[in-house]
């Protein structure tokens, strides 16, 4: 049953795309997978960052596909939403989707301050400690890179150009809602 919904999943869909070279097992890697059956084990999804300066965004989980994409600046946040093998198939905070070779990522958490709001005239504060209320220590523009270095209770202690303090975990992209870590 399996072999057969491959197929139709292989011919409806992958050879218009023109991926008609596709083996059966880089077709089985286009299936999710989740927590404890994913290649390295981690629970899907999960947030991780680029380790590289240099990284190949691919539309297939291996060196054979074609590049859609090309990232350099290390330390940008990646959502990791399949795994194959050592390939992992990432989103980032623009919704772009490929893939990546494992061992381009980092689980060093980063974050981008509301990307969301970029190129509008806002502002996100960064506090001293994780309260509304405590001493502003940076006014950061939407689009800044921070890293993240642990949230709890709606706050994320980060470091952005060597400022170090607390942001709302809601302007950040790259930690979950309530995510404690």
């Amino acid at each position: 049953m399996r072999r057969f919904l491959l197929a139709v999943l292989f011919t409806s869909v992958l050879a218009p795309l023109g991926l008609a070279g596709a083996q059966e097992t880089e077709v089985a890697a286009l299936q999710p997978q989740a927590g404890p059956q994913s290649a390295s084990g981690l629970p899907l999804p999960r947030y991780v960052s680029l380790k590289a300066e240099r990284v190949n965004l691919r539309v297939g989980p291996g060196r054979d596909y074609p590049v859609s994409w090309l990232y350099l600046k290390s330390g940008l946040p990646m959502e990791v939403i399949q795994e194959f093998d050592h390939w992992r198939r990432v989103r980032d905070a623009e919704g772009a989707e490929g893939w990546v070779f494992h061992s381009l990522l980092s689980g060093e958490r980063s974050g981008i301050v509301a990307p969301w709001l970029k190129g509008k005239s806002a502002t996100i504060d960064m506090r001293r400690s994780a309260d509304a209320g405590s001493a502003l220590v940076a006014r950061m523009e939407p689009g800044v890179v921070a890293k993240v270095s642990g949230c709890s209770f709606g706050w994320c202690e980060v470091d952005a150009g060597g400022r170090k303090g607390f942001v709302s975990q809601n302007d950040l992209w790259g930690v979950y809602p309530d995510e404690k870590f």
